[in-house]
């Protein structure tokens, strides 16, 4: 078979299953084309994208401004490592410095990298700042969290199916419940060795949990009490998505398009990846202020590719259309209508107990356990009827379209979700 020659669904699907590992479990649609909130498979099959490649293509598929910001440094330079300076890389690093409001950026490449990244960093800065004796620092996390799966990452995960056979593990995690304040106080005060507290402002994999209110500005007042680095992991809900231009925001005003970025709960380290390239390229960054960035000295991290100019030019682009376009606004706006037309629906269903969310990340809770197959055969005839989703936890849909959707599009889409459950109900 020549490299080019126009596969079918099935020949694409074939080729991955015999020469590719089988670490996924995707939706069996091969798509082929993307262009703002619509996906076309390769027999030409329109979708709307209610997943966005996990809320990385925030700003749509193919946005113009990326792919020309892309295209046009990829002619220009690509990759001098960083064994160099490059004239791209201090402009992105002043961008997204001055848009989150941090003294310093470290660039990388993918999420689960940019995590890694601020673990070593808080860890750094606890024995060369806090006074921690080195090799005994403890990070807190939350249960149910998704932080990627890499070895370390894994090793503070509860779930069994990423971490079985994969130890032995790395030591110096706290685990507990997930919006429970009481649980982190108590941890802060059962040990001094804690460095840092690192949580996703809104689970996403975990199927879409919205903490309480109030929840992350009081384990942010926990740990400034102790010490305490606050990390918040914003690589899926950040850049727009729940309707501020991070999910930290809280009630402040980065749904306005002129916002300034500043958080209602700043963290001390933020994580960031996805939609920080709008999904055209691997672009992550943890950010953070001098007093903490500069216990990193050369020699001490690094990455090839991290930081490369192709990646820096579109990473300013990828932030300028979130500004210019106004789409944490629309994320916000579009958000609400989702959850008020979905919870019309539930409450006379069958087969939805809820839907839950925060901007244009949502899910509904399917009527069954997490072992059943409702939930996947649920999205594969949403596939059948144009949309595209993916279930999370067995039970749980998971609702996440490009931030650049208008309210017409949006209905409609609300109009395929309602009418495929329908075929659901008992």
């Amino acid at each position: 078979m020549a490299v080019l020659d126009q596969l079918t669904s099935q020949q694409a699907i074939d080729l991955e299953n015999k020469y590719g590992a089988h670490n996924y479990h995707p939706l069996p649609v091969v798509l082929s084309r993307g262009e703002g909130v619509y996906v076309w498979d390769v027999e030409g099959k329109k979708y709307y994208d209610f997943l966005s490649a996990y809320s990385a293509v925030n700003q749509g598929h193919c946005h113009p401004k990326i792919v020309d910001a892309m295209t046009n440094q990829a002619q220009t330079l690509t990759l001098t490592s960083r064994a160099f300076y490059n004239d791209m890389l201090g402009k992105f690093e002043k961008f997204a410095t001055e848009t989150f409001n941090f003294d310093k950026l470290l660039p990388m490449n993918t999420g689960a990298e940019a995590v890694e990244t601020a673990l070593k960093l808080c860890r750094k800065w606890a024995y060369e700042v806090k006074g921690i004796h080195e090799n005994e620092a403890q990070i807190i996390v939350c249960e149910n969290n998704f932080h990627g799966r890499t070895t370390t990452i894994i090793s503070f995960s509860n779930d069994p199916v990423a971490r079985k056979n994969f130890g032995p593990y790395t030591d110096g995690f706290i685990k507990i419940e997930y919006d429970n304040l009481q649980a982190l106080e108590d941890a802060l005060n059962s040990n001094n060795n804690v460095a840092g507290f690192l949580v996703e402002p809104i689970q996403g994999e975990a199927g879409v949990y919205v903490p309480s209110e109030g929840y992350l500005a009081a384990a942010k007042a926990l740990c400034e009490k102790h010490n305490v680095l606050f990390i918040a992991d914003e690589v899926q809900t950040g850049i727009a998505r729940t309707g501020r231009l991070l999910a930290t925001c809280g009630n402040c005003s980065c749904a306005d398009k002129h916002c300034s970025g500043t958080p209602e709960v700043k963290p001390d380290i933020l994580i960031l990846g996805k939609a920080l390239s709008g999904g055209a390229y691997p672009v992550s960054a943890v950010l953070a202020n001098d007093d903490i960035m500069n216990v990193i000295k050369p020699g001490n991290h690094g990455s090839t590719f991290g930081g490369n100019p192709v990646a820096a030019a579109i990473g300013m682009a990828a932030l300028e259309v979130i500004k210019d376009e106004a789409l944490a606004h629309n994320a916000d706006e579009l958000g609400k209508v989702f959850r008020t037309e979905m919870s019309k629906y539930i409450e006379n269903s069958s087969i939805v107990n809820a839907v839950r969310g925060k901007g244009l990340l949502n899910a509904i809770l399917i009527n069954d356990s997490e072992e059943s197959d409702t939930a996947w055969n649920i999205c594969l005839r949403l596939r059948d009827n144009g949309l595209l989703a993916k279930p999370t936890h067995g039970n749980i849909i998971r609702f996440a379209p490009p931030l650049v959707m208008n309210k017409e599009q949006l209905l409609d889409c609300v109009s395929i979700i309602i009418s495929t459950l329908q075929e659901f109900e008992a």
